[in-house]
């Protein structure tokens, strides 16, 4: 999601998204490509546990609509305090049996041992945007993309701090506040690199600005900040780096910088999103990033959100976060090639544009929907990936023919009743035979898929799982 320090210049809506929603680009159905062939369609009531939604075109309150191979095995609400009307779920990380849960009010440390009865463990009110989190060991990192009164979790609004927050959670029950790293402009997102001392962690922090009038933005905004945690002593992290990573400079915007960067540390690679556009670099030194590439699709793309490697590093998925998250775009107003994903093979090191997906549901007016945070299912000699689309649900959809992707099951809820303009699937990441789904506002929900395209990735077990650090399977 686009941050909301930035949508008066961007008019990419967090919170303002009423006044930029007639602002999306039009085009006629003939002008978009032919979408997959959309799998049966089930309808199911939501558990009694799940607050209701108001119908869909043709769903009734209370539905859940869902291909024929796709099943809602669990949903665990958000619970308090972190359930309030602007504590929404942001990203996920898995280690073992547990599943961490980000949340503009904090996070959540919840037992997936049984993901038919996940089970919260702990919660943690540290309020911030948005709070993305990853694990590493007994480390917990918070992304805050928000000025705060100072770095703690009993700050109040403020001008004096923005970056990463650290908590020991060797105590599942008990997390613990150990410190936290100031960084230029926030951390909207971050992603984890190993250093080559065991004992020493890089994370790679995207953000954008600059903010003239700003305490904790101020021009030149670089790239990305390199922050190194020493992991025997994690208060005392720093940043080490700003590498500028954009040897042709960034396409003209109203902001800079990156919005999330996703390293492959196996293969010596990172992809970077960064608003106009897509980098290719070799990560061989982690605080020193080499480019490899730069590229830019300004027909089609407006904001370059996330990316995503195939399991042999020869793809790159790059999603584009049209309208900033706040925007109905999956509808036949919208070209299929905006707010969608991209699929770029690598060739001879360089990026080749193949082919585009965009979820293939029309969605109604009143539901945000756009290509958003997903990962790969684990199945070898194919690529498989999962997706939340915000209000248009998750989609599970197959690239392995890059130039002819198709969508294999979805999952999706009917608009949201709240009073807000942001609901629906955060992230949608495959763990250990299940989908697990951050949904902004309905909480934790546990998706099974039964496909013979799917089913050999229940055979893959992780002890770990933080999407923008990608291991091969």
């Amino acid at each position: 999601m686009t941050s909301a320090k930035l949508t008066a210049a961007a008019c990419a809506a967090l919170l303002l998204v009423s006044a930029c929603a007639g602002q999306g680009t039009a085009g006629s159905p003939t002008d978009r490509p032919q979408s997959a062939t959309q799998p049966s369609v089930t309808s199911e009531q939501t558990p009694a546990q799940t607050p209701a939604q108001t119908p869909a075109q043709t769903a009734a309150t209370g539905e859940i609509t869902h291909s024929d191979n796709v099943r809602l095995v669990a949903n665990l609400p958000r619970q308090a305090p972190l359930n309030g009307a602007m504590d929404w779920n942001s990203d996920l990380a898995f280690q073992g049996e547990y599943a961490y849960v980000g949340n503009f009010g904090g996070f959540s440390v919840v037992d997936i041992g049984d993901p038919a009865k996940p089970k919260v463990v702990s919660v943690v009110r540290c309020p911030a945007q948005q709070n993305d989190v990853s694990v590493y060991g007994d480390l917990l990192f918070l992304s805050v993309d928000e000025t705060r009164s100072d770095a703690t979790c009993t700050s109040k609004h403020g001008d004096a701090w923005e970056g990463i927050r650290i908590f020991d959670i060797k105590d599942k029950k008990a997390p613990r506040y150990v410190g936290a790293v100031a960084t230029q402009c926030g951390s909207h997102t971050h992603t984890m690199v190993p250093g080559k001392d065991p004992d020493t962690l890089y994370i790679y922090a995207s953000s954008a600005g600059p903010e003239p009038e700003s305490k904790t933005c101020r021009p030149p905004h670089k790239s990305i900040q390199v922050v190194e945690v020493p992991l025997k002593d994690p208060a005392r992290a720093r940043v080490v780096a700003q590498p500028d990573i954009f040897p042709l400079g960034q396409k003209d915007s109203f902001f800079t910088g990156c919005h999330d960067v996703t390293a492959f540390p196996e293969k010596n690679l990172a992809a970077a999103a960064c608003y106009g556009d897509g980098v290719l670099l070799d990560i061989s030194d982690p605080v020193r990033p080499k480019v490899l590439q730069q590229v830019r699709d300004e027909q089609n793309f407006d904001i370059w959100h996330s990316a995503t490697f195939n399991n042999d590093a020869t793809k790159v998925v790059f999603s584009d976060e049209f309208g900033g998250g706040g925007m109905a775009t999956c509808n036949s107003r919208i070209p299929r090639t905006k707010g969608a994903n991209a699929i770029y093979d690598i060739v001879d090191g360089k990026l080749e544009r193949r082919g585009y997906f965009k979820m293939p549901r029309e969605q109604t007016a009143r539901e945000n929907c756009v290509a958003h945070n997903g990962s790969l299912l684990p199945v070898k000699g194919r690529d498989i990936m999962v997706q939340g689309w915000y209000q248009g649900g998750v989609s599970v959809w197959d690239f392995t023919d890059s130039g002819n992707p198709r969508e294999i099951g979805f999952f999706d809820r009917g608009p949201s009743t709240a009073r807000t303009p942001i609901a629906g699937s955060w992230s949608a990441y495959y763990y250990n035979g299940y989908i697990y789904s951050s949904d902004i506002l309905q909480g934790l929900d546990v998706i099974e898929i039964t496909d013979p395209l799917t089913d050999p990735a229940r055979k893959v077990r992780m002890d770990d799982f933080n999407v923008q650090t990608q291991k091969t399977y």
